[in-house]
């Protein structure tokens, strides 16, 4: 057991990511942290007593929603003023698609210290797992449950040419591929799903097919998108805006790169474009 009065964290907000799935991706720091702040504000206090040592005392738990986080900042940030508070969400990540990063954005405006505890991402081991260009990486959170609306996100994110990233319950699954089917001319996706798991999968393929093989899900889900190219744009124009970027000074490859962008074509042919 650690000795706490020797090795108590400094005051501040400490965000700690916590495993999705397999307790073995607890970090020895983060575990330590977790047993030796003063508070702890997490989603589930029931999950999170899970990481708490038989015998340590710990923290104090307090509840952290949706429903009660503007609630909470004023205590979690005098509490910050003279101890450790940690920030653990459910699973994964925390302030990344939950309330936290309201605690987090309410720390630094007060001028408190904020230290980042990496670790477990379902949403960047889905990138990884993917295959797609992680180089350039649009994260939607959870779509709206409206199709309408869930489209016209999916359609707005596209045009920046990145890989699309969204969160999805099992049982929404198979609709949301749907949606993304037909607002994105049916593009290869993978569905991450019970990720760190025994059952852990990623499957690639057309939006189309993974709905149907996914009418019936387990497990909270990411889906990777990797958008599909728009029309060709006419050369002539990629090749004035090149033009206009080399008489501004740009390098050729950050030139190329703006315009894919710009254009959604590819790098190549923006880069070929140049003269």
């Amino acid at each position: 057991m650690c000795d706490r009065a020797q090795n108590a964290p400094a005051p501040g907000l400490y965000v700690i990511a916590t495993p999705i799935g397999n307790l073995g991706d607890l970090s020895p720091r983060a575990a330590f942290t977790i047993a030796n702040v003063d508070v702890l504000a997490c989603e589930d206090t029931r999950t999170t007593r899970r990481l708490l040592q038989a015998g340590d005392p710990g923290p104090r738990l307090v509840s952290l929603t949706e429903h009660n986080t503007e609630a909470r900042i004023p205590q979690l940030l005098e509490a910050a003023k003279t101890g450790a508070v940690g920030i653990v969400s459910e699973a994964g990540t925390p302030a990344i698609a939950d309330p936290g990063s309201r605690v987090v954005a309410a720390a630094h405006d007060a001028g408190l210290p904020v230290f980042s505890l990496p670790g477990p991402s379902a949403v960047m081991a889905a990138v990884a797992a993917s295959g797609f260009d992680g180089s350039d990486v649009h994260f939607l959170g959870f779509l709206p449950r409206k199709a309408g609306a869930a489209g016209s996100r999916l359609r707005t994110a596209a045009a920046t040419a990145a890989t699309l990233v969204a969160l999805e319950s099992p049982n929404r699954l198979s609709d949301t591929l749907m949606v993304v089917a037909q607002s994105l001319q049916d593009p290869v996706v993978v569905v991450s799903r019970e990720i760190s798991k025994v059952h852990e999968e990623h499957v690639r393929g057309p939006a189309t097919e993974l709905a149907e093989r996914y009418l019936s899900a387990r497990g909270e889900c990411v889906i990777v998108i990797q958008s599909p190219p728009a029309a060709s744009s006419d050369a002539e124009d990629i090749g004035e805006y090149m033009a206009e970027m080399r008489r501004a000074g740009a390098k050729r490859s950050q030139a190329a790169v703006e315009a894919a962008r710009r254009f959604r074509c590819t790098r190549d042919e923006a880069y070929s474009l140049w003269e």
